[in-house]
């Protein structure tokens, strides 16, 4: 049975943040998914965690200036005493908040830096990351973006972060896959799904090719979704798109998983 996880970030942007989560139950979500915390305490997000009855599911490390266009510090050289405090600061919030998973943001590194100094900071991280957390029970994540919304950025390609999970050889470091990141810079999603699904811990989706409602586009969700299901992944999919309009609004889509559509 697929489950849903609804990105906080992205949906229910018509109320305040810390309102989201009573949104999000009300449409029938029993879990979450955010891109960072760290602007609320970790006691006002379990508090609510608790009156919502939800669970959080995801979120990222801290992914250094994101103002100054910074998307993350773990395959950037230089930056491994930052990535080392990112860590420990994620993990401030993932205790209490009983979060399992976190995706460490690989990073948009200086063009004048090899691809391969990238790969082996990247490597070394991750050893050391995926260690820590394990004490912890919680898994590690890589995602592969796109190279159109995110520029530069160091990981892209489903094929390139299994080879560096192969190196890392960590038992709970794992492929975050994104399908609309897929697609764009891929394609070929069923086959992705099929021939990674082992390695991967969580998934996301939103619609191709302006990151709107999974029914908008060139994706046939309903295909892939039950693809998902039949190869056994018992994990959480994540919504994490732009809603066109107000969140709930269009959530037609999400009616055969459980979640209501229409004004709450």
């Amino acid at each position: 049975m697929i489950k849903l996880a609804a990105n906080l970030t992205m949906l229910f942007n018509e109320v305040p943040f810390s309102d989201r989560f009573n949104l999000a139950s009300r449409a029938g979500f029993k879990a979450v998914e955010f891109l960072f915390p760290y602007s609320e305490s970790p006691e006002e997000l379990v508090r609510r965690l608790r009156d919502s009855k939800v669970e959080v599911v995801l979120f990222n490390l801290p992914a250094g200036e994101w103002t100054r266009g910074e998307r993350g510090l773990a395959a950037l050289p230089g930056r491994e005493t930052e990535f080392k405090e990112s860590l420990s600061k994620a993990v401030e919030y993932a205790r209490p908040l009983g979060c399992p998973r976190l995706h460490a943001m690989s990073g948009i590194p200086d063009k004048k830096i090899s691809a391969k100094e990238c790969r082996e900071v990247l490597i070394s991280n991750m050893r050391s990351a995926a260690s820590m957390l394990n004490r912890f029970g919680i898994t590690l994540l890589i995602e592969p973006l796109n190279s159109r919304d995110f520029p530069g950025y160091y990981l892209r390609e489903q094929a390139q972060a299994i080879s560096i999970l192969d190196d890392v050889g960590a038992s709970n470091a794992f492929l975050q896959m994104d399908l609309y990141h897929c697609q764009i810079m891929e394609g070929d999603l069923s086959t992705q799904i099929r021939r990674n699904i082992k390695r991967i811990r969580h998934f996301q989706i939103a619609g191709v090719p302006d990151r709107n409602e999974p029914d908008i586009g060139e994706i046939n969700y309903p295909f892939l979704l039950s693809l998902i299901d039949s190869l056994g992944y018992s994990g959480w999919v994540g919504c994490e798109y732009k809603p066109r309009y107000a969140t709930a609004l269009g959530l037609s889509w999400a009616k055969p998983y459980g979640i209501f559509a229409g004004e709450l």
